[in-house]
């Protein structure tokens, strides 16, 4: 009889794939709401899944094409750093990364309850 992984463990793997959802769902409304096809996050979020894009977009150390490109159409609130830094999502990430995400916002100008 295999094992059943620790309660945390379950919750958490919940929350990771919960979290690949948001992340497509990112990509599906910058489609639509900004007008942007952003086809190598599409391309990231298939090869290494949601959590794995979301460290290497915040832990790049200058924005991607598409933080850019978000930014120049007023929606920043479709970026990865937006989403991270907010409930439930934030329990995925280290303070420094979370940190990282709030201050790149602030320099572009997005103002949330929680970068402030």
């Amino acid at each position: 009889m295999k094992a059943l992984p620790p309660p945390w463990r379950t919750k958490m793997d919940d929350l990771i794939k919960k979290f690949d959802v948001a992340m497509f769902n990112i990509y599906k409304d910058a489609k639509e709401k900004a007008g942007y096809n952003a086809t190598i996050f599409l391309q990231m979020l298939t090869d290494h899944g949601g959590l794995d894009t979301a460290l290497r977009l915040i832990r790049a150390p200058k924005p991607s094409d598409g933080y850019t490109a978000l930014w120049e159409r007023g929606h920043l609130d479709l970026t990865v750093e937006a989403l991270v830094i907010r409930p439930p999502w934030n329990s995925l990430f280290s303070t420094d990364d979370i940190e990282k995400s709030k201050k790149r916002l602030k320099e572009y100008g997005f103002v949330s309850k929680e970068t402030s």
